[in-house]
């Protein structure tokens, strides 16, 4: 892991997960949710913002999200060849890249 401000680099084994890769903004409302009890009515009393709004922006975060896991389970079987000898390292890095 690298910090990309003050450039820390970290070493090891870690266990990433997709969460990672969601926007600050996604984030903040996954995290938002998770504290209104996963209500969106609570939620839409706390921000002041509309049902419909919340909804429409779980519902995009959602789709975000699904296809965040479709694209590692890709990337996963062309992990998989490569291991068994189906492809070359460039093919998966071709492959991997148009992902």
């Amino acid at each position: 892991m690298e910090c990309p401000v003050c450039g820390i680099e970290i070493r090891g084994r870690f266990r990433q997960t997709l969460f990672h890769l969601l926007s600050g903004e996604e984030q903040q409302l996954l995290e938002d949710y998770l504290v209104a009890g996963f209500s969106i009515k609570d939620l839409a009393q706390q921000s002041g913002m509309g049902y419909v709004a919340i909804r429409s922006r779980l519902d995009r975060l959602i789709e975000h999200y699904q296809a965040l896991r479709r694209g590692e389970v890709e990337k996963k079987k062309i992990l998989d060849r490569l291991a068994a000898g189906k492809i070359t390292a460039q093919e998966a890095t071709r492959l991997i890249e148009k992902l």
